[in-house]
């Protein structure tokens, strides 16, 4: 892969970045993790979130599970979804964005079926993480805007959903297009060929009235 720079774009409410998380191990290990607001993506492109359209969050919810199965993976749904993910992703910052503290959360999520908006729980993964003093490190204005930053900058690169693999100028979103990123990364010129290309300047031919 070279020097290619691979950036994890996330947030911890998202099912499937919870799996794509355990894909990751089969990656260079220089992944850059960027903690993001979902809701700020969404807001921004004018989107609703699956859990937001009843039907489709059933379907959500079990598909994430199926895939979870199919891949080995032990998975079970946190007590409420969606949830607020606030602490936990300034969390996550606050103790620098590394791969551990990453895979901790999402396995008190996922695996556990925690409540992250709780700030029991919180508190109680900040001293597995080293940070003595949560609810300080949490409100800091740094922190804060870490993960503002984030989310602007992943907005800026075109990221429109989590999880997303930013490799280079190219997005690899959900964590089934791990196959598609992994491919691309072997031989970035099999997306070269001109039928590939022209998908970039394929015209609209009809819009919904809004």
């Amino acid at each position: 892969m070279g020097s290619r720079k691979l950036s994890w774009v996330f947030d911890v409410i998202s099912p499937f970045a919870y799996l794509g998380l355990k894909q990751l191990r089969e990656l260079p290990a220089d992944v850059e993790f960027v903690p993001v607001l979902f809701a700020g993506l969404l807001n921004h492109h004018g989107q609703i979130g699956n859990a937001e359209i009843e039907p489709k969050r059933r379907f959500t919810y079990r598909f994430a599970l199926w895939r979870a199965r199919k891949m080995g993976i032990e998975m079970r749904m946190p007590p409420s979804h969606p949830f607020n993910p606030l602490a936990a992703l300034r969390l996550i910052v606050a103790a620098g964005s590394k791969r551990a503290a990453v895979e901790r959360v999402f396995d008190a999520v996922f695996r556990e079926g925690r409540d992250v908006a709780d700030g029991g729980v919180i508190s109680a993964l900040a001293a597995e993480l080293g940070i003595a003093e949560p609810q300080t490190a949490l409100t800091a204005p740094a922190v804060k805007q870490a993960l503002i930053d984030n989310t602007n900058w992943a907005i800026e690169h075109g990221v429109f959903g989590v999880p997303t693999l930013l490799i280079g100028g190219e997005i690899f979103w959900g964590h089934d297009a791990f196959d598609m990123a992994r491919d691309y990364l072997r031989d970035p010129l099999l997306f070269a060929d001109p039928v590939m290309h022209a998908i970039d300047t394929l015209p609209v031919g009809a819009s919904r009235v809004r």
